[in-house]
């Protein structure tokens, strides 16, 4: 048994890094690829088919988590959160990337594995739908950063709405853009 582990959410400015980790089921599932090279409504399809026939585990690290461990330490919280959160011991886990967490299963990291390895396509494809959903909600309790399109990244709406209106508690604020805007909002106040 063999588990594909891929995040979503390492670089925008907002928001936590989410994890998933999938096995397979023994038939597969047709038309995996790396979430970023498939349509929106691509990866819906295929993260409604991931979670009802495969074993899937997702951890979260939080926006506390990333400014206190950094992103790189956070994101591999996250991934062990995933695997544990399976309910399954993997024989390997296959992570997208090029280092592993520091954890109790037989791993190997793999550049590039989300678009070669059909079990780390299917983690990309659901830690990226998680977590663009988790940010879509995000935009309806914090309007005006545009979360709802680009998900926290740093597009120009929302660093725009940073400067206008500063950060939020699901700000990163150990990101640098982040911490300018609270310089500038601690100087204004």
């Amino acid at each position: 048994m063999i588990a594909g582990v891929d995040e979503a959410g390492r670089g925008p400015l907002a928001g936590p890094v989410v994890a998933a980790a999938v096995v397979l089921c023994p038939d597969g599932i047709a038309g995996l690829d790396d979430s970023k090279k498939l349509t929106a409504a691509r990866r819906d399809a295929l993260f409604a088919q991931i979670s009802a026939r495969c074993t899937v585990g997702v951890g979260i690290a939080s926006v506390e988590e990333i400014d206190a461990l950094n992103i790189l330490w956070a994101t591999m919280l996250a991934m062990e959160r995933a695997v544990a959160a399976l309910g399954v011991d993997p024989a390997e886990v296959l992570v997208d990337g090029n280092r592993c967490p520091a954890w109790r299963w037989q791993s190997r990291a793999i550049i590039g594995g989300d678009a070669i390895e059909p079990c780390i396509s299917a983690a990309s494809i659901i830690a990226k739908v998680t977590r663009d959903r988790m940010m879509i909600e995000a935009d309806r309790v914090h309007p005006g950063y545009g979360w709802a399109s680009n998900k926290g990244y740093g597009a120009a709406v929302h660093m725009a709405a940073l400067a206008r209106l500063g950060p939020t508690p699901l700000h990163r604020r150990s990101f640098a853009p982040v911490a300018r805007a609270l310089s500038l909002q601690s100087l204004v106040e």
